[in-house]
């Protein structure tokens, strides 16, 4: 079940080509040449780059009447291309199709080279036929180009009081870019278009605010829960859409906030908490495809249980699906976690978490890879790398914060996890060592770390793969942190995957580095700031795997929404250590207001990578926390 085409390479890269053929703005061109093949008459298959298969996966080709396919790679022929073997384009010409389809993008070359075997009369299509606007392109010259497909989605609503913000930067006027457009389409839940437009952001560095009650104002729409569909032309350097998205109640009861989607679908995604009692998790399934999810392709399961509970409802295109995990899994409970069988038809999905003993939250899973092994290297370079892989977390002021640990098994291989937890005051001392020992895959153990920081104000704590209890590492070590106010009963959670911290040797791409080959030891975080009323804090934390300098030399870049810098501050975080901050107390309260709606705040190093928490809290206790994205 689900797609086979590959959307995603840990050594190679996202895929254009399969943003380029599940495309939502090409959908209508892509159905109108399907159509346009059906009525061609006999139509002979080219695919010299073997990507028709791709193509078929999204759009429905069985009504065309092949007569037969061919490719020029002559390992291939004999291989299957449309239920048909290959034969050798040479032989094209006896194929007595009345049309040709070239399976590819930017065919000029490719036709040059068949022009003398194509039949009399034949039309022919490619591709091409199907291809984005000229104005939604970066680079015309190469329509396969990373920088064509900067593309991401975003769970968008404006519904029962709730409204959701979009926050981000131009950040790749930091790679020379000049002249971004946002191309943006709203789809309600049925998967229809509700609104379509384009915003120009010519500032280099400006803000990036797309607010749900502004768009439902703008283009007078009925309240809805879907997606947003969002694609950045003019972009250099980076071809990923990078944000924050804030949700929100009008009388801001309701705060909460998760990261962007990452714009990949996986077969399979974990990391789903299971509900404590009088709990709704609900997962928000949207489909990512110009096809529907068929019934039965998305499931859940326990984490470590082979029993699938299967969703038997189809799921339109660039629809949204609320799929509660008691329908499915009616006896599961927190701490226990939940597979996502995903199929590959959606991006990193969100989940929704309504009632029970904390309030209301938003976060995502995670990819769960489907590639990795045990990696014996990783135990043996232990002695040159230290602590090696580090996932970094929070620890808030226990007076009023629970901060609790989840580890969550995110490969397809992890049997068991080898963990401890090191616990970490703000000048960067271990005060305290937790060892989960060698939990297996289905474990549901949680560490509730709020009771070890020993007197220290806050900390934080980190998740390190501990070798006296096992050797089973593979370096994608990932944990749910969940945050507790325990006097207003409000929380918030969030989850990462562990890295090679601060260390110049390199373990094969660790340490990671955004735009360069590793080790990335410097640091460009983008911390949004809130609007007027509600505050803004921000956890960041110094892991180093081995010793490094000895203090960080963090400058704060406070820059209103227009991208001009307004004031600069600067932090000393000791090395292992950690810094918790509200921007009203680092910033001026007027240099704040001048800064004016849409600001942000850049955490720049280049001495050190940091790793960095951020949230929005307000008077009465309700309040937001995820992890930061850099660039």
């Amino acid at each position: 079940m689900g797609h086979t085409i590959e959307t995603f390479s840990n050594v190679k890269g996202g895929n254009s080509f399969y943003k380029a053929v599940s495309h939502p703005a090409v959908a209508g061109k892509a159905a109108a040449l399907v159509d346009r093949l059906r009525t061609a008459g006999p139509v002979a298959l080219y695919d010299p780059l073997g990507l028709y298969s791709g193509f078929a996966e999204f759009h429905d080709t069985s009504a065309i009447d092949y007569c037969a396919a061919f490719v020029q790679d002559i390992e291939k022929i004999g291989t299957d291309h449309a239920g048909m073997a290959a034969r050798p384009v040479t032989e094209l010409p006896a194929s007595g199709a009345k049309a040709v389809f070239i399976a590819a993008f930017d065919v000029d070359m490719l036709r040059s080279h068949i022009a003398h075997l194509i039949p009399d009369g034949a039309t022919v299509f490619s591709l091409d036929d199907m291809r984005l606007d000229d104005d939604w392109l970066t680079n015309r010259r190469d329509y396969l180009s990373a920088e064509n497909f900067a593309t991401n989605y975003a769970f968008f609503r404006e519904k029962d009081g709730l409204s959701t913000r979009v926050a981000t930067a131009n950040y790749w006027s930091n790679y020379g870019a000049r002249g971004v457009t946002l191309h943006l389409m709203l789809f309600d839940e049925t998967g229809s278009v509700m609104a379509g437009w384009s915003e120009d952001v010519t500032a280099d560095g400006a803000a990036i605010l797309i607010d749900s009650a502004r768009v439902r104002d703008q283009f007078d729409l009925p309240e809805f829960t879907g997606q947003l569909f969002i694609h950045v032309s003019g972009v250099r350097g980076h071809d990923v859409v990078k944000y924050a998205l804030d949700i929100e109640s009008a009388d801001r009861a309701i705060v909460t906030c998760t990261h962007d989607a990452n714009a990949w679908p996986s077969d399979q995604f974990a990391g789903l908490p299971a509900p404590q009692p009088g709990e709704d998790v609900v997962l928000w399934v949207q489909n990512s495809h110009p096809c529907p999810i068929p019934a039965g392709d998305i499931g859940l399961n326990l984490m470590g249980d082979d029993r699938i509970a299967r969703l038997e409802r189809e799921i339109p295109p660039f629809g949204t699906y609320r799929l509660s995990v008691g329908d499915l899994l009616p006896d599961a409970e927190w701490p226990q976690q939940i597979e996502v069988q995903a199929g590959k038809h959606f991006v990193r999905p969100r989940y929704e978490i309504t009632g029970g003993p904390t309030a209301h939250r938003m976060a995502h899973v995670n990819v769960e890879r489907v590639d990795l092994k045990p990696d014996p290297g990783i135990a043996e370079a232990a002695n040159l790398i230290g602590k090696g892989f580090i996932l970094p977390a929070p620890i808030l002021p226990a007076q009023s914060w629970r901060s609790i640990a989840l580890p969550t098994p995110m490969s397809t291989t992890q049997a068991t996890l080898p963990l401890a937890v090191l616990i970490i005051d703000p000048d960067g001392k271990e005060i305290g060592r937790h060892e989960f020992g060698c939990l297996p895959r289905n474990h549901a153990e949680m560490l509730d770390a709020t009771g070890l920081i020993n007197g220290a104000e806050y900390g934080h704590m980190e998740l390190v793969y501990d070798f006296n209890a096992g050797t089973d590492a593979d370096g994608w070590l990932h944990g749910l942190f969940r945050y507790e106010n325990r006097e207003t009963g409000h929380a918030a959670e969030t989850s990462f995957g562990a890295h090679v911290f601060n260390t110049v040797l390199t373990y094969k791409n660790e340490p990671q580095s955004y735009s360069r080959r590793p080790p990335g030891l410097s640091t460009r975080l983008f911390l949004r700031v809130g609007p007027s009323g509600m505050e803004t804090f921000c956890h960041l934390v110094y892991p180093a795997s081995t010793p490094w300098h000895g203090t960080s030399d963090t400058a704060l870049w406070l820059t209103g929404a227009d991208g001009v810098r307004i004031a600069e501050a600067h932090l000393d975080i000791p090395c292992g250590g950690s810094r918790l901050w509200r921007v009203s107390e680092i910033f001026d309260p007027a240099d704040i207001d001048r800064a004016g709606n849409g600001s942000y705040v850049i955490i720049r190093d280049t001495s050190c990578r940091l790793f960095g928490y951020h949230g929005l809290m307000t008077d009465a206790g309700p309040f937001s926390l995820d992890h930061m994205f850099g660039f």
